[in-house]
């Protein structure tokens, strides 16, 4: 009897240890005006098409990041994008919450391909390694940009909106 008693007390702490890892497994999210709100994890970006961004640091050197294309994401989640980004969806706009409260903000435009052709991606790697403590485990790379002011880390959501008047 005593053995059984321990057998269901090890389950169920294992059972705890489980749904406590699964609960705080790093993820960002996707929610907004979209047709299907997303959550992606480390491992959902790495089987996903690749794309490569390079940011320079304020002191000149150039950085290679890996990551997954943002407009990919978005149409995923079904955001509007390509031939449909017209008219009052013009008006739409991403904000980007990272973990620390820092915000920032696109237009959709600016990431669809129709209109630049520029590649904003969600990194998860920094030359082909993980990205270093404390700018992880996503982190937004902006390339082009004078200033890398919108290059977030620790990315944990992307929310979709309507400009209001």
């Amino acid at each position: 009897m005593n053995i059984f008693r321990s057998a269901i007390f090890l389950g169920l702490q294992l059972t705890f240890v489980v749904s406590a890892y699964a609960q705080t497994s790093p993820a960002v999210k996707i929610s907004g005006e979209v047709t299907k709100p997303l959550t992606f994890s480390v491992d959902d970006l790495a089987k996903m098409k690749r794309s490569t961004a390079v940011l320079t640091d304020r002191d000149g050197k150039a950085h290679s990041y890996q990551g997954v294309a943002l407009q990919e994401l978005l149409e995923q989640a079904g955001v509007t994008m390509g031939k449909q980004l017209r008219g009052e969806q013009l008006t739409k706009y991403l904000m980007v919450k990272c973990a620390d409260g820092y915000e920032v903000l696109f237009s959709l435009a600016e990431l669809d391909s129709s209109f630049t052709d520029r590649v904003v991606i969600l990194a998860d790697k920094l030359e082909n390694g993980p990205l270093p403590d404390g700018k992880g485990p996503f982190r937004l790379v902006v390339p082009g940009e004078k200033k890398p002011a919108r290059s977030s880390f620790q990315v944990v959501e992307m929310v979709i909106r309507y400009a209001k008047d």
